[in-house]
C-alpha cells in the first residue's frame, strides 16, 4: 500500500531558501564563486514547487527505490547530474580527465551534465517525476546534505550495496562517516565537505589574531566591522559551539540563547551585518576585520590577499558536505555505485580535490595530491590534519517544526 508523507515549507524556511539562492551558499557556482564578489541572482522557480501542495513521498521499506530494475549490465551507461565547476578539466578545457579514466578502464560512458545550479531550483525539476514514480533520466546526483536528508526521508534515494564499494567504505574519512540523516552512509557518500570557519584581514586588525566567536562579538577593537552569515546553520552553528553546545544535540532553549546572543552583537553594533558570499569583496578590503566563512572560499582569497588568514576556533567548527545519491527507478545503479567508488581511490580523489579546492572526503589522499601540488596537500582547508577533523561537528538535523521555529527567529534577528 502506498505511504504519502505532506511535507509544506512554511513562509520561514521559503524566504530562507530565498536567502541562499540569491547570496548564499545555494548561490555558490563552486570554482566560480572563489573570484566573485557579489551574490548573483538564481532562478527561484524551484521554490514554487516546494510550497505547493503536499510531497507525496514513495514506499518505504519495500519501496519504489528498491524495487527499481538494474540495467548495468547491458547498458553500459551513467547519466550524472552535478554542481557546476565541480569537476577536473584539462587546461584546454575539452577533456574531462577523471571521467575520460574511468571510461578507459571500465568502458562505461559517463553523461555527464552540470544542471545543478542550487538545491531547491534542481529538486523542482525531479520532484514530478520522483513523486510519480518515474525515472529521472539521472543515475547519481550531487545534493547539500539539508536536501540528500529530504530525499531519503521521502523514500526517493536507492540504498547503496557495500559490496560495490570496497575503496569508498575503505577510504570514507571519519568525520564523514555517520550523519544523522544517513547514519553509516547506506544511501549517500560526500563529493566533498564544505567547512564554516573564522576568517580575518590580518592588516584590519592591526595585526591581531582573531580565533573565537567571543571574540567576535566582545572585542570592542573589532566593534562595527564583524560579519556573520544570512545561513542560519552557520552563524548559529558556530555561536552554540562557542557556548560550549553541540549543533548535534542542542535544545531549544540552547538555540534561543544563540539567537539572544547574536542579538546583542546586532544591539551593539558590534556585527556589521551578516552577509551571503559578498562577505569576500568587504574582507578583502578590509571593511570587515573578522567574518564566519566558508573555507571554499579562503584559498583563492589567500592567494590573491596574503592578509587573508583563518582560524579553526578552539571550541570546533562546522562541516556540511554535498553528496552523491542514487536516484529512485534509476536504470543503471551499479554503473553508479562503480563510479561513486571510483572517486574514493585515493589518485583519482586527488585529481578532483587538486582541481575544486574543498575538503576532501578521502582518506590516504595526501601522497597522491603532494605529487600534484605540494601545497594543496599542506592545506588544511582540503585536507584536514586529525586535528582539524576532530574539531569539526554537523548541525543536526531538523524537523519541519523545528526549522520553521527557528528560521522565524533567525529572520528576525537578521531584518529579513
Amino acid at each position: 500500500m502506498e505511504q504519502y508523507e505532506t511535507e509544506r515549507l512554511s513562509p520561514a524556511q521559503l524566504a530562507a531558501m530565498q536567502r541562499s539562492l540569491r547570496s548564499g551558499r545555494g548561490a555558490l557556482t563552486r570554482r566560480s564563486l572563489l573570484r566573485a564578489s557579489g551574490g548573483g541572482a538564481l532562478a527561484l522557480g524551484g521554490l514554487a514547487t516546494l510550497s505547493g501542495c503536499g510531497i507525496p513521498a514513495a514506499q518505504r521499506e519495500n519501496d519504489t527505490a528498491k524495487a527499481s530494475d538494474d540495467h548495468s549490465a547491458k547498458e553500459k551507461v551513467i547519466a550524472f547530474s552535478n554542481w557546476t565547476e565541480y569537476m577536473d578539466v584539462s587546461e584546454d578545457e575539452k577533456h574531462r580527465p577523471t571521467l575520460e579514466a574511468f571510461t578507459a578502464r571500465t568502458g562505461i560512458k559517463v553523461k555527464y551534465t552540470e544542471d545543478i545550479n542550487d538545491n531547491v531550483e534542481f529538486f523542482g525539476k525531479v520532484k514530478p517525476m520522483l513523486a510519480a514514480g518515474q525515472d529521472t533520466g539521472r543515475d547519481l546526483m550531487v545534493l547539500t546534505d539539508w536536501l540528500a536528508a529530504r530525499m531519503i526521508r521521502l523514500g526517493w534515494v536507492q540504498k547503496l550495496d557495500a559490496a560495490n564499494l570496497p575503496h569508498a567504505y575503505a577510504n570514507l574519512s571519519a568525520q564523514f562517516r555517520s550523519p544523522d540523516w544517513d547514519p553509516g552512509r547506506t544511501y549517500s557518500y560526500p563529493w566533498t565537505g564544505i567547512p564554516t570557519v573564522i576568517a580575518y584581514n590580518i592588516k584590519a586588525t592591526g595585526g591581531k589574531k582573531v580565533d573565537s566567536i567571543s571574540q567576535m562579538l566582545d572585542d570592542p577593537a573589532l566593534k562595527g566591522r564583524v560579519g556573520f552569515l544570512t545561513e542560519m546553520r552557520d552563524s548559529v552553528g558556530m555561536t552554540l559551539l562557542d557556548m560550549g553546545k553541540d549543533p548535534r544535540t542542542f535544545t531549544d532553549d540552547d538555540y534561543n540563547a544563540a539567537i539572544a546572543r547574536l542579538q546583542k552583537g546586532v544591539d551593539s553594533k558590534q556585527i556589521r551585518r551578516f552577509t551571503g558570499n559578498d562577505y569576500t569583496s568587504d574582507l578583502d578590503k578590509g571593511d570587515l576585520a573578522a567574518c564566519v566563512a566558508w573555507a571554499g572560499d579562503l584559498i583563492q582569497l589567500q592567494a590573491d590577499n596574503k592578509d587573508i588568514r583563518f582560524t579553526i576556533p578552539k571550541a570546533g567548527y562546522l562541516t556540511s558536505s554535498d553528496n552523491l545519491l542514487v536516484p529512485a527507478k534509476a536504470r543503471h545503479k551499479r554503473n553508479a555505485e562503480r563510479l561513486i567508488d571510483y572517486y574514493y581511490e585515493p589518485k583519482v580523489a586527488a585529481q578532483l580535490a587538486a582541481y575544486i579546492n574543498y575538503v576532501c572526503p578521502v582518506d590516504g589522499v595526501h601522497d597522491e595530491l603532494a605529487k600534484i601540488d605540494p601545497s594543496l596537500a599542506s592545506n588544511t582547508l582540503i585536507l584536514p590534519d586529525k586535528a582539524m577533523a576532530a574539531k569539526s561537528h554537523s548541525f543536526r538535523s531538523l524537523s519541519s517544526t523545528e526549522e520553521t521555529s527557528y528560521e522565524e527567529k533567525f529572520a528576525k534577528l537578521i531584518g529579513a
